[in-house]
């Protein structure tokens, strides 16, 4: 009888142990699904650039949400002007603009540039974003378009006039890739709509596929370039297609960019259509683009 009632206690206490250790083990899988840990987790490719501008362009980069990115971009004439003009350095022409991170896909930004008295603004939202685990893409896609009106007076003050002749829009699919740590790619196609042109010869839409890239030197030092090729036959001949290539150093909380480029406007309107300088003819600009951010607010994040 003792030891019928002793094995039944040792079931008992076994089959307690097992429930416990089953409980343990069922608790600490509840704990780690609250986690995060039982599911695979989606690692989204950064930096790709080290700013959302390889140096003109948009690049496949947004600004972080709750980031206001306060960007100065400055351009000296053509080096070819020679020592009269102290290489270029005797002219300037400057850009004063913000970025504004909504969400992390989701960037606004607005400026003023000296070159023709033209304000700008832009939307870009970064539809696909290059990422691994258990959301895997393969590339980066943003969407990008952006307004500019030119504020000089017009040529002929007699004539009618429109304000909407002043008005300049651009759209682009920016779409690439970060391969390597050191390497990313994208390509640009591109539509600039222009309301008045100078002659009936050209075009007022007109399309382009621009291309850039960056390559990492060190930790802190990349090389980026760029190149907009416009497509036959929509521009006057004495326009050129743009091409420009420079250097990112990044301190800190800042970006320096120091480049060299054909291109005196630097918002889309006028590096796709308006570029007159020629590589070849020493036609050149050296400038600095500067972007410093601040958090200003807890963005929304992805």
């Amino acid at each position: 009888m003792f030891q019928k009632d002793f094995a039944s206690i040792k079931r008992g206490v076994l089959l307690c142990l097992l429930l416990s250790l089953c409980s343990a083990v069922f608790a600490q899988e509840d704990l780690l699904s609250l986690l995060g840990e039982d599911e695979a987790t989606t690692d989204y490719v950064k930096a790709s650039f080290k700013t959302n501008r390889v140096v003109n362009l948009h690049s496949l980069e947004s600004t972080a949400g709750g980031v206001f990115d306060f960007k100065i971009n400055h351009r000296f004439g053509f080096i070819n002007g020679g020592i009269d003009e102290l290489f270029g350095l005797d002219v300037a022409m400057i850009r004063i603009g913000g970025d504004y991170g909504i969400t992390d896909r989701l960037t606004v930004g607005a400026g003023r540039n000296s070159f023709e008295k033209t304000y700008d603004g832009f939307l870009k939202y970064k539809l696909l974003w290059q990422s691994t685990g258990a959301k895997e893409m393969p590339i980066s896609l943003a969407l990008f378009a952006s307004t500019a009106i030119r504020t000089i007076p017009f040529r002929d003050p007699d004539r009618e006039n429109y304000v909407s002749s002043k008005m300049f829009y651009t759209f682009q699919a920016i779409i690439g890739r970060k391969f390597s740590e050191s390497f990313s790619f994208q390509l640009s196609p591109t539509l600039v709509h222009r309301n008045l042109v100078a002659t009936r010869a050209e075009k007022n839409d007109v399309l382009a596929m621009a291309a850039g890239t960056r390559l990492k030197l060190s930790k802190r030092l990349a090389i980026n370039a760029e190149y907009v090729y416009v497509l036959p036959d929509q521009l006057a001949e004495i326009y050129k297609n743009s091409f420009t290539i420079g250097f990112d150093i990044e301190t800190g909380g800042h970006v320096f960019q120091l480049h060299f480029t054909n291109s005196t406007s630097m918002i889309e309107k006028g590096f796709v259509t308006e570029t007159t300088g020629d590589w070849l003819d020493g036609d050149i600009h050296f400038g600095f683009n500067v972007s410093r951010v601040f958090t200003v607010a807890k963005g929304k994040k992805e």
